[in-house]
């Protein structure tokens, strides 16, 4: 072709900005809904993981007990087993030995930690009106120091017994729970800290102590509850 027909030769016209338009919102809305139905798929398998992990965490921070119950709380009227309308209810878990006596309960708990929400479960023993155990079931703390409220036996062994019983007339804690510097730990009650990861292991014993300080009453005056009687 000479230079006198390219000089001639017309210029392609430019991309219509209304077809890269439709284009984009096409593959937008595509990428939407594969999202959206893969939620769908994956929520029911999510959310009977989380149940049978809370199962075998009930389990674990109340090892004395060989089946549970869920129960509701309604400020007004106590505590009942859980029922449908009962969603979005607190709820606390009853656990019982095989001559289906009352053992203790399993609670949730959650605050904020170092690096964002710790969320946990404790098992409250009425024998010893004790913290007997807890577990955590969602934290984002550092590894390697954060997480060692997950695994360091010295901290873990705070909560074999953690004093948490109610003044003669039930209206409260006898003693709030407070953590203190690692190796000075006097009192039943308090919770020896982690020596590099003060700020977790603190948030552990404040939100203890604001859950213990909710529920622990509650659960001691309403006792019948879980026991079947009115």
């Amino acid at each position: 072709m000479s230079h006198s027909e390219l000089a001639t030769a017309p210029t392609p016209a430019p991309p219509s900005v209304w077809h890269m338009y439709r284009a984009m919102v096409g593959v937008g809305v595509f990428c939407g809904l594969l999202i959206v139905s893969v939620f769908q798929v994956t929520l029911p398998l999510i959310e009977r993981n989380k149940a049978e992990a809370l199962q075998k965490a009930i389990f674990q921070v109340l090892p004395n007990a060989s089946t549970s119950t869920t129960f509701s709380f309604d400020v007004d009227g106590g505590f009942k087993l859980l029922e449908g309308d009962d969603v979005g209810q607190p709820l606390v878990y009853a656990g019982y030995d095989d001559a289906e006596q009352l053992v203790g309960l399993a609670v949730e708990a959650q605050g904020m930690g170092y690096q964002d929400v710790i969320a946990l479960i404790y098992g409250y023993s009425f024998a010893e009106q004790a913290i007997i155990g807890i577990q955590v079931l969602e934290s984002k703390e550092t590894p390697g120091l954060g997480d060692k409220i997950e695994t360091d036996p010295d901290f873990l062994e705070n909560f074999q017994s953690l004093d948490v019983s109610v003044r003669g007339d039930g209206s409260a804690l006898a003693n709030s729970v407070v953590p203190v510097k690692h190796g000075e730990k006097t009192e039943p009650w308090e919770v020896d800290g982690i020596t590099g990861a003060t700020i977790s292991s603190v948030a552990i014993a404040n939100l203890l102590d604001r859950s213990a300080q909710y529920w622990v009453p509650r659960i001691r005056n309403n006792l019948r509850n879980f026991q079947g009687e009115d």
